[in-house]
């Protein structure tokens, strides 16, 4: 598989809770899964390899969904949160990795233009940087590969890289022309999506 400098890694092991227990990578929006929306979204913005981490409904995930060419990663322990997915993401990614572009599965709004434009902003495994909205920092996240440990130490729960991030140097890169941050996270949020 032709690798990038930058991996896309797909977090999408959420149980939906708040969706009464619908498993997010089995969402659809426009006839799609969110999961396959995602995974095609990060292909066309150049990111090679792409890691796909799954955790609730994992098996009916790779049954259903077409992951082709993607690194599927499953996550046990998916139910203690976030954290957990981004670790085990980050830490699937081959050593040439020099940065993983970081994508939540709950935001099929964001796609290949505003993932392009993060992935874009990769100048060493040194760097930081994240889609903005009107200014106001969102995802995806570019993680350079010389903080994947510092990222790990401090995923825990439903907190991913937002701890490590506070404090550091990150470039904001606008999207709000090319995407909608939105989140799916309770049913309200589905019905709210444009079709």
């Amino acid at each position: 598989m032709a690798t990038s400098p930058v991996a896309g890694l797909l977090l999408a092991a959420g149980g939906g809770l708040r969706l009464g227990g619908r498993p997010k990578a089995l969402l659809t929006y426009r006839g799609r899964l969110f999961v396959d929306l995602a995974a095609e979204a990060l292909r066309a913005a150049g990111c090679a390899p792409v890691h796909v981490v799954l955790g609730a409904a994992a098996p009916e995930v790779r049954t259903r969904a077409a992951l082709t060419g993607c690194a599927v990663v499953e996550n046990p322990d998916w139910p203690t949160g976030m954290g957990s997915s981004l670790r085990a993401g980050l830490a699937s990614l081959p050593g040439a990795a020099g940065a993983a572009l970081v994508v939540l599965v709950d935001q099929p709004r964001i796609g290949a233009a505003a993932m392009r434009r993060v992935a874009g902003a990769y100048r060493s495994p040194a760097g930081l940087a994240a889609a903005a909205y009107g200014g106001r920092r969102g995802h995806p996240v570019l993680i350079g590969a010389e903080h994947f440990a510092g990222v790990c130490a401090g995923a825990r729960g439903d907190v991913g890289a937002r701890g490590y991030l506070r404090g550091r140097e990150v470039a904001l890169v606008e999207c709000g022309d090319v995407a909608a941050p939105d989140d799916v996270d309770e049913p309200g949020d589905l019905v709210d999506l444009p079709t």
